[in-house]
């Protein structure tokens, strides 16, 4: 029986166990359930069937979940990293089989009894899975896989010097924030010499991943990976020139505000123009930081989630007492933040680095947003439903950012409302960043022939035309276009960074929603969780009773509002 129908109590991480699958014995599962839709005789029948591959989808899950997770953790570890290298090589055998499945159902006589059981989103998802694969480029997959590792194992390894210490990537964070502008320009120094230092296996890695992504788009039938990309991340109700709109929408309304934003720093800072290494310092006296480490930090966001509902709190509790949480920063461990999950169990998983700065608070509480969806959906009927697409998914942790920000004193004391401040400010400088990043990955894969040097042109377009604040000064690999060398997202999963800008828009909304009325809002946001991934974006973001970024005004009230406060 699935774990997830048996208790509602959560299972202690150390308890999660999985077995690596057997090709061979999947194979032939897959063949009994193809016979078994065949000869079923009825609806009850053919849903056995459904829920029985359903289960299998969840099992594999959990493995290939855990596996990643598990080299994550300890990126030096050599067992883990086979682990995940055999991942890697069986995931593609895996897709065909699933896909085969599908293309079944959805060529099925049958179809409508699945449809009207569990909704037409599930077959508009599936036509999305079949078309981006193809046997044929199996093999692709699989060199697309061992390059993204290369990439992370290339990131982790970095071994920086900094005030007389040796420090990763994420532990070079607090000192990028000191008040000490000396000692920034130093961490960003010493950040940006390292990916220079690299440039050769950066350039390297991603054009071959750019070559091998085009590659699979045309074996498919694609004009390039653009379209491909799209399938994969499940886009069934909105397209490329919806999100080209899009853009235009933040050059216009929010551009000219983050010039605001960039402009009165430097004016308190003293400063004739601002410089990159000036752009993560909030205010001259130094940004907000949490008031304790990271047990104190943990221990507090009890209290502050709790506050939002005592559903949060509750679950956040469950989250922490069952250990389902890695927070603490480390050699060896991969760089950023996610939360993945254990769907055979019913449970999430947060994986981050805290660095000593205000991110701590806000990669809890951000991964924290996706974990509570992840567990209020747990018990949906189809494996697809359990996480929504990535635009829909980011809403749940964005908006809970904001649904917390009224308790932050929790954790920043009477730093709190600079805290609020600086939390509404850096949404108005991320929006243009995040369209730089899809307006830059657009430019690519149209252009797969590129050169290296190519492309960090486009990515100096790119910062000119969203960011035109920037300046680089002495840092010369960013200077000459680089920095997007260092956003892992890029290199792992295409066109996912316009989701975070789709999301933030959202999540703005329930921002200002909860300044009127905040347990309405609350209200709202719990019922989007508890629905998951049952519909497509624009159907989830209406249940919410919140405008589609894509409608007309959405983004510009949402600037308005925050002008109004931060000015």
């Amino acid at each position: 029986m699935n774990p997830v129908s048996t208790s509602d109590q959560g299972v202690d991480f150390r308890n999660i166990q999985v077995e690596s699958p057997d090709l061979e014995k999947i194979t032939a599962a897959y063949g009994r359930l193809h016979e078994a839709w065949e000869g079923a005789v009825d609806k009850q029948a053919r849903l056995a069937v459904f829920h029985e591959w359903d289960a299998l989808r969840r099992r594999l899950a959990s493995w290939e979940a855990l596996t990643r997770l598990r080299f994550d953790q300890d990126t030096k570890n050599a067992e883990r990293k086979a682990a995940r290298e055999f991942l890697d090589d069986l995931s593609p055998k895996l897709t065909a089989l699933e896909t085969g499945m599908q293309r079944m159902l959805l060529g099925s006589e049958h179809r409508h009894e699945l449809e009207e059981e569990l909704g037409s989103h599930l077959f508009a998802l599936w036509e999305a899975d079949i078309s981006a694969f193809a046997p044929a480029i199996e093999a692709d997959l699989t060199r697309e896989a061992h390059l993204e590792a290369q990439y992370t194992e290339l990131i982790a390894s970095a071994e920086l010097e900094i005030d007389g210490k040796r420090v990763n990537l994420a532990g070079m964070e607090p000192y990028a924030q000191s008040p000490d502008r000396t000692l920034r320009h130093r961490a960003q120094s010493v950040r940006c010499d390292f990916f220079a230092s690299h440039a050769a296996d950066l350039d390297r890695i991603f054009d071959a991943l750019v070559r091998e992504r085009d590659a699979m788009a045309r074996k498919l039938g694609f004009a390039n990976f653009i379209d491909l990309g799209y399938k994969r991340m499940h886009r069934v109700d909105f397209d490329q020139a919806d999100v080209e709109r899009y853009r235009e929408q933040v050059l216009r309304h929010i551009v000219p505000i983050a010039n605001e934003i960039m402009q009165r720093r430097a004016h308190a800072f003293g400063l004739s123009e601002m410089m990159y290494w000036d752009e993560a310092l909030t205010s001259p006296g130094g940004n907000p930081t949490p008031r304790g480490d990271h047990d104190w930090i943990v221990a507090r966001g009890r209290d502050a989630l709790t506050k939002v509902h005592p559903e949060v709190g509750s679950f956040y509790t469950m989250m922490i007492e069952r250990e389902l949480v890695d927070l603490k920063n480390r050699e060896g461990k991969a760089s950023g933040g996610y939360c993945t999950g254990f769907p055979d169990y019913g449970v999430p998983f947060i994986f981050a680095n805290f660095n000593g700065t205000h991110g701590d608070v806000h990669v809890l509480v951000h991964e924290m947003g996706h974990a509570f969806q992840d567990w209020k959906s747990r018990k949906l009927p189809a494996y697809d439903y359990l996480t929504p697409t990535y635009e829909s998914a980011e809403i749940h942790s964005m908006s809970i950012e904001y649904l917390t920000s009224p308790f932050m004193e929790q954790f920043f004391g009477p730093d709190a409302e600079r805290y609020r401040r600086q939390q509404l400010e850096e949404a108005m400088l991320f929006l243009p960043y995040g369209v730089a990043v899809d307006h830059f990955q657009h430019l690519v894969y149209a252009q797969p022939d590129a050169s290296p040097a190519q492309r960090h042109q486009m990515w100096k377009k790119m910062e000119a035309r969203y960011m035109p604040w920037r300046r680089y000064g002495d840092l010369a690999y960013w200077a000459n276009g680089g920095l997007w060398q260092s956003k892992e997202h890029i290199y792992h999963v295409p066109f996912y960074y316009i989701d975070y800008t789709l999301a933030l828009c959202c999540a703005l909304q329930f921002w200002v929603r909860s300044r009127q009325d905040y347990d309405r809002a609350v209200a709202d946001y719990i019922a989007l969780c508890a629905r998951g991934g049952e519909a497509a974006f624009k159907d989830l973001v209406r249940s919410a009773s919140l405008a589609s970024p894509f409608d007309n005004g959405a983004l510009a009230s949402v600037a308005a509002e925050a002008r109004a406060v931060l000015t």
